[in-house]
């Protein structure tokens, strides 16, 4: 079939037009049909559906998640058992407004006991933190270095927290030679801070 025989089909008369030309209208018109249909209803399906297994991705990492951790809600309420015992034998150790006094002679005592001169003791303002407070305690000692060490562990023994800090040794006068070696005798000074603390109430607390 040439050009001039498509030109004289008659619009109105298809069902007598050659069946080449008849199944090709009917495939073009099928495809429009089909470009229409998705154009208009198929593409936004797709784009649902596509947000649906997104949705459905982040509701099975989301459950997986929460199984996991349902799964482990025994071990956690044991570690949290334990997170607050361990806590609460912590905030036993910290002292009372009542108890900071008994602490300061026991700290002062501690030095004494291990052979240390007293040149300074001096508290210091108290600071307030979240839920407690630290009281700051400058010092300054006089003794050898194996009495320093027995102060540091009598401080560390004591039933309360107390610690060190600003660590600072001079040499001192030199002790007289004799049996003992200079070193074991040598008398040197320590200028600390040492930091005990007391725990707030809710009601002294910021």
């Amino acid at each position: 079939m040439d050009l001039n025989e498509l030109n004289q089909l008659d619009v109105n008369n298809f069902g007598e037009w050659p069946v080449p030309v008849k199944a090709i209208i009917i495939l073009i018109a099928c495809l429009a049909l089909g470009g229409l249909v998705y154009y208009l209803d198929t593409q936004d399906q797709l784009t649902r559906l596509d947000q649906a297994q997104a949705s459905e991705r982040d509701l099975r990492a989301s459950f997986e998640t929460k199984q996991r951790k349902a799964a482990n809600l025994d071990a956690y309420r044991q570690q949290l058992a334990e997170m607050q015992e361990s806590f609460g034998a912590m905030l036993r150790q910290l002292p009372n407004k009542t108890e900071v006094a008994s602490l300061l002679v026991d700290v002062s005592q501690t030095g004494l006991a291990n052979g240390l001169e007293f040149q300074l003791f001096q508290p210091e303002d108290e600071r307030t933190k979240d839920f407690y407070a630290e009281l700051p305690i400058r010092i300054r000692v006089t003794g050898t270095y194996h009495d320093f060490g027995r102060f540091i562990s009598g401080l560390a023994a004591l039933p309360r927290i107390v610690t060190v800090h600003d660590v600072q040794i001079t040499a001192g006068e030199a002790a007289k030679p004799g049996t003992r070696s200079i070193a074991e005798d040598s008398k040197l000074t320590l200028q600390a801070t040492v930091k005990t603390y007391r725990y707030l109430d809710e009601e002294a607390a910021p």
